[in-house]
């Protein structure tokens, strides 16, 4: 049995890369992760290899293989992708799972240069628009007051004049047994304005999510 060590350097070079991005998400504390990227780009690299060697030199379309790879890395990447609060979460990392897919199709066809190239823009661009958007970037504070109480909610907005974020609010339900409010708060002030929400609304009840 011949060991072709050839095709086993293209696995897991693509294996390598796909980890790097998957370093950058996990690190990000994503849905995805190293592991994940890693097996999705060596898997990815290894259905190229079996597409352009295993069939042999009859007459087929060699790309038929890896052309599936291409759609069947949408089901892995629908899987990341939650819709909470109105918000959609995870589309990042599963376009990371997306281009990790890529590279190891890349690398797959021997193309090292363009599968580190892409690699390296990848992982810049998703730190770049990390570092970007912590400072100008904004992120929905939304704030549950569990009271029916008028004057409790009265004091609410007092609290919010008081901090400087009344004129943040974007949108507001009051029912009978709750209000809920969204602010939108730049990234780099999330965590003090949270803080100092929680402090000055003791006896409150209220959930800060």
């Amino acid at each position: 049995m011949t060991i072709e060590w050839n095709f086993i350097l293209r696995i897991f070079i693509a294996g390598l890369l796909g980890g790097l991005i998957g370093f950058e998400r996990e690190m990000r504390a994503k849905e995805a992760g190293l592991r994940t990227h890693f097996v999705v780009a060596l898997g990815s690299a290894l259905f190229m290899v079996v597409s352009q060697f295993a069939f042999g030199d009859t007459t087929y379309d060699r790309a038929r293989v890896a052309a599936q790879v291409v759609s069947g890395i949408g089901f892995i990447g629908a899987g990341v992708i939650i819709f909470q609060k109105n918000a959609v979460r995870g589309i990042t990392t599963a376009a990371g799972l997306w281009v990790a897919a890529a590279i190891g199709l890349t690398c797959g066809s021997e193309m090292y240069t363009l599968a580190v190239a892409a690699t390296l823009i990848t992982v810049i661009c998703l730190e770049a628009m990390h570092f970007i958007t912590r400072r100008v970037g904004e992120k929905i504070l939304t704030i549950s007051l569990l009271s029916e109480k008028q004057e409790d909610l009265t004091r609410l907005f007092a609290i919010f004049r008081e901090l400087g974020i009344g004129d943040n609010i974007k949108n507001f339900s009051v029912s009978d047994s709750a209000s809920l409010f969204e602010l939108h708060i730049k990234q780099k002030d999330y965590l003090h304005i949270a803080e100092n929400l929680l402090a000055k609304s003791k006896g409150l009840k209220i959930e800060i999510s």
